[in-house]
């Protein structure tokens, strides 16, 4: 049997080389925890062998901070002399790149114990654990990731102080918000190109392009899938093909939650619902105020939205975004066709009834943040908790009875103290999450900034 799934692992790598004898390279990407993503460059003489047998990667991988630095605190560095452990493909995610003058290869992977058991602390193995249990409701999540980003100029990111970019047309400066405006799109047509371009070769469901509500920031819609892993899979290679393409015409994207202080962030809204035994939308009605299963599934939502901060806002950058009447959430609620609160379900045909999360930053991991809402949706179904009514008007104007975390450390606190996301997740999950974050909080806080020094270096 074992020999079987090797030998269909190698097929992939060999059609994948049959069809492309112009590439040398292939990258293997891990993503970590933080959403980073990390890996080798490897010949195209080693693509097979990776596929049959895996490749060896340090075991430090799973316990690293955004800055890349290991966490000794996690008792996963030096106690075991940071052994290796075993980086899988992803099947079906092997495609070329676009963007490079010698076009490569790339392919997404996940990491295993040396006896092939999936680490527990890899996103994607920890997302595939929540979904798996849905089997026992009789459900399938579907999902959809999309994912607002800042165009920046880059000399002025390079030194720290971005602004919108010149237009790559005309030169023209975007300065005022003027959401979905046309001539922004018009104007970063050639990088739009390249970018679809780029998504069809890596058979990327990209939709609509829109000008969002800053100068400079950018929207393009991810198709909806019926594989929850496949939905996340493809927003993390989305992210790697817009920055690789802004680079190529002199900018620089970033996902961010919060470049400038005056302007709205940059979110990651989830589009969730379920499909039933006979692959029909189980959320599917012409009210949603009266269906039970929509209605507990948002009912869970809410519940697990604080404990589950720390995913939702990983980063001290995070907390900036949430503001009142900034299109961010700043509590836990519902409401339909209704932007201002954190649990939307859109306008639509009945076919297409959904819940659009919309607490988690841009910045966020896409695997950690779907297992996150599938763990509110499951516990709430199972539960079947009442969401209680939904918030009609101005939700931002309106006495919120819950609150969510408003910064890093409180969340982390949270999601540390949390059973629902130690029984989603599992206790070393949680462990080894919250202490690389709150390791990398610290380090963080310990650094004096511009800002210190502007405030206190002559007033104190």
């Amino acid at each position: 049997m074992q020999k079987d799934v090797r030998a269909g692992r190698a097929a992939e790598a060999e059609q994948f080389l049959a069809a492309n004898p112009e590439i040398t390279h292939i990258s293997i990407i891990v993503v970590d925890n933080c959403g980073v993503l990390r890996g080798k460059l490897l010949t195209r003489e080693e693509l097979v062998s990776v596929y049959r047998n895996g490749r060896y990667l340090p075991g430090s991988f799973r316990v690293l901070d955004i800055t890349g630095e290991d966490v000794p605190e996690t008792g996963m560095v030096w106690e075991d002399g940071d052994a290796d452990c075993l980086a899988l493909p992803v099947p079906g995610t092997l495609t070329a790149t676009t963007w490079l003058a010698q076009p490569e290869g790339q392919f997404l992977s996940t990491l295993h114990e040396l006896d092939g058991t999936p680490c527990i602390v890899d996103p994607r193995n920890a997302l595939e654990r929540i979904v798996t249990r849905f089997k026992g409701l009789g459900y399938n999540p579907v999902a959809a990731i999309e994912l607002e980003f800042y165009l920046v100029d880059r000399d002025s990111a390079l030194a720290g102080r971005p602004m919108p970019p010149k237009a790559l047309l005309n030169g023209a400066r975007p300065k005022h918000y003027q959401a979905y405006h046309l001539q922004d799109l018009e104007d970063f047509a050639p990088f739009f190109r390249d970018l679809y371009t780029g998504a069809k070769a890596q058979r990327l469901p990209v939709q609509t392009a829109i000008s969002e509500y800053a100068p400079g920031q950018m929207e393009i819609g991810l198709m909806h899938r019926a594989d929850a892993l496949q939905a996340c899979d493809e927003a993390i290679i989305y992210k790697r093909l817009v920055k690789a393409v802004a680079e190529k015409h002199g900018l620089i994207a970033t996902f961010m939650a919060k470049p400038y202080s005056a302007w709205t962030g940059s979110g990651m809204h989830v589009h969730v619902s379920l499909a039933g035994g006979d692959g029909g939308n189980a959320f599917a009605t012409q009210d949603p105020k009266t269906h039970q299963l929509l209605l507990h599934a948002i009912g869970g939502l809410k519940a697990a939205m604080a404990d589950g901060m720390a995913i939702f806002a990983p980063n001290a950058n995070s907390y900036r975004r949430f503001r009142k009447n900034s299109y961010a959430p700043v509590a836990p609620n519902w409401g339909i066709n209704n932007r201002t609160v954190s649990l939307r379900v859109p306008a639509g045909p009945e076919a297409s009834t959904h819940v659009e999360h919309r607490v988690a930053g841009a910045d966020a991991n896409p695997y950690l943040v779907l297992a996150a809402v599938l763990a509110g949706v499951h516990h709430g179904i199972e539960r079947k908790i009442d969401p209680g009514p939904a918030a009609e008007g101005n939700a931002y104007a309106q006495p919120a009875k819950e609150t969510i975390p408003t910064n890093w450390f409180a969340a982390l606190e949270r999601f540390r103290a949390s059973k629902l996301m130690r029984d989603y997740f599992s206790d070393e999950f949680v462990e080894i999450f919250a202490t690389v974050k709150e390791t990398e909080a610290d380090r963080f806080f310990a650094e004096p900034t511009e800002r210190d020094f502007e405030w206190y270096l002559r007033t104190v």
